[in-house]
């Protein structure tokens, strides 16, 4: 039998938490290792996908099928393709380097890490599973411990309490999973209805072939559900909330993969079993993108608290992903999932930085800062890669992916790619101006205590991220020649639904 790969990707951190649970509260350097040398292992696993995949066959590999309640047609069945693989890369790389920056956790370090652990093997579930029950059983776990890590590691900001912060975004991602499971319930029980036997396997829905009422009806509960954790606007009011009170690593995971559930969810349930409701609605959420974009774009711009200004320039940045969804090309949707892995990198890099000099100065106030370069050279040359990223530079992976969305939407949508472009321009300015602020110009006497991250522990989680940036930025192909090979089969879809869906009206 073929090495389980997968299962074996997904257990690595819940066997991880399983050990640290039965470890004494007080050996926190115990506790620590255990938790990188599970997530270590995840990572080693992930990285041979790529070698292991067959790129001429494509399509669902590495499958494990084992049945669960046969009576209802439900399996834990799980299996990757090129957008999985992307998606489980960036996440094996956030919760690494989150493990390490999570060393400064001197309280509670037990339950801290058994809830990462228990929060990425939800995740690494989320991106493999092909049943819709499972679905929705892991992205539950993927969110549900953010309320603790938040309420309880996480810091108050000026204007919110971190409990407050915690509360929005478990009531705002709950209210969500709630419209989606509607709509994977209506699924399930349609198919069921029609061919007299219930499964909730994903590749089976897949070829049902839904009808065009039903696609259309059904798509806005899937959409609207999953699309409050992109988080799609007026929806996102929650995240950078979130991403301000939430400690640094749990900030890492929050931007860097729990954002993109949603738009994987979108990718995976509603493009891909839903194509006609799809084509229909996608042109409306082509025009909303661009709030996410400039809006988004123009908040962070008038932050003063940097987790601010990083977080709406998140909501911003998934702008451009949902952008390339609605454009329904090979280029944009290939261009969709690569700007989730390269923003989840990128934003991990930013919030781990900004974690480890919050712990020194204990403000993260632009007006506050200034003159940091001279005194922490190392994290300031890693903060401005991470800058630079974000605005989108030759050479990071950041920008092959908004150049690709932009191209690849062109055509079906010049104004609201007009206003991706502006947005670049936006997202620029507030970035390099925060860079100048922080880390240029004098410094005030109260830093000269500061320390730059000295040891390789310490050091290992920015240079890996920056790494990982410049090398999909030189070589894109890497990845996105994967991405292509299940992009491929969804545009495909979605152009054979699209005249159906020209000719169907909703009313």
């Amino acid at each position: 039998m073929e090495f389980p790969i997968l299962p074996a990707i997904m257990l690595s951190p819940a066997l991880g938490a399983i050990v640290i649970l039965f470890l004494p509260a007080h050996r926190h350097e115990t506790i620590r290792w255990v938790a990188a040398a599970a997530t270590g292992i995840a990572l080693l696993l992930t990285l041979s996908l790529p070698f292991r995949y067959d790129s001429q066959i494509a399509g669902f590999q590495f499958i494990t099928k084992i049945s669960w309640i046969e009576r209802l047609g439900i399996s834990y069945h799980v299996g990757a393709d090129g957008i999985s693989i992307s998606m489980l890369l960036l996440t094996a790389a956030v919760i690494v380097t989150g493990v390490f920056v999570s060393w400064s956790i001197k309280e509670m370090v037990k339950e801290h890490y058994m809830l990462l652990l228990l929060l990425v093997t939800g995740v690494f579930g989320v991106f493999m599973t092909l049943d819709l029950l499972f679905f929705y059983l892991f992205y539950e776990l993927s969110v549900a411990p953010m309320y603790l890590l938040i309420s309880v590691y996480g810091s108050h900001t000026k204007a919110y309490t971190k409990e407050y912060a915690a509360m929005k975004l478990t009531l705002y991602l709950t209210l969500g999973a709630l419209f989606a499971l509607v709509g994977l319930l209506i699924l399930y029980a349609t198919a069921g209805e029609a061919t007299g036997v219930y499964t909730s396997d994903l590749l089976q829905l897949m070829a049902f072939g839904f009808t065009p009422r039903m696609q259309i009806m059904i798509f806005p509960l899937i959409f609207l559900g999953f699309g409050v954790i992109v988080p799609m606007w007026p929806l996102h009011t929650w995240s950078p909330i979130g991403h301000a009170a939430a400690p640094a690593s749990v900030s890492m995971l929050h931007a860097g993969v729990l954002m993109k559930l949603g738009a994987f969810a979108i990718i995976r349930i509603g493009l891909s079993i839903l194509p006609i409701g799809a084509a229909k609605w996608l042109p409306i959420v082509a025009y909303l993108c661009m709030f996410n974009i400039i809006y988004g774009g123009y908040v962070a711009m008038n932050q003063k608290d940097i987790k601010f200004i990083i977080g709406y320039s998140s909501s911003s940045h998934m702008g451009y992903v949902l952008l390339g969804l609605a454009g329904m090309s090979v280029v944009s949707l290939s261009g969709a999932v690569f700007m989730m892995f390269a923003h989840g990198i990128m934003t991990a890099l930013l919030f781990g930085l900004i974690g480890f000099f919050y712990d020194q100065t204990h403000t993260r106030m632009v007006d506050e800062l200034g003159g940091l370069a001279k005194q922490i050279p190392f994290l300031g040359v890693a903060f401005i890669i991470g800058a630079l990223a974000s605005s989108g530079l030759p050479g990071t992976a950041n920008f092959v992916a908004e150049l690709m969305v932009i191209v690849g939407a062109w055509k079906s949508y010049p104004i609201p790619t007009i206003a991706a472009a502006f947005g670049i321009v936006i997202t620029a300015t507030y970035m390099l101006r925060t860079v100048a602020k922080v880390f240029f110009g004098p410094m005030d006497a109260k830093w000269e205590t500061l320390r730059d991250p000295l040891l390789v522990r310490e050091r290992f989680p920015y240079v890996f991220l920056i790494l990982i940036l410049l090398a999909f930025g030189f070589a894109p192909g890497l990845l996105v020649d994967l991405i292509e090979t299940a992009v491929t089969p969804v545009v495909e879809g979605l152009k054979a639904a699209s005249a159906e869906a020209r000719v169907f009206h909703i009313f």
